[in-house]
């Protein structure tokens, strides 16, 4: 398992298209991708459960990764999240 934490800069949060967008890029792994805030555990797979959290600027997510392709799912998660929020 490996996890990082990441504090959202964009100023409008993980809202629908980063969260779709997201979801994408998680899709194209095997592992399983967890995002948790203050208690709140999703998928990252799944939109509606991003976009459950209700991630707001300043905010941050603790984001777990687990499985065969985990550090390469790691890796490109961790860039994802610099770039887009």
């Amino acid at each position: 398992m490996k996890n990082f934490s990441y504090t959202v800069k964009d100023e409008v949060g993980i809202h629908a298209r980063p969260a779709g967008m997201l979801v994408k890029e998680a899709k194209k792994y095997s592992s399983k991708i967890v995002l948790s805030k203050d208690g709140k555990r999703a998928e990252a797979g799944k939109l509606m459960a991003v976009m459950s959290l209700g991630v707001k600027c300043g905010q941050t997510v603790e984001v777990e990764v687990t499985g065969e392709d985990e550090e390469a799912a790691y890796e490109a998660l961790k860039e994802f999240f610099e770039k887009n929020l």
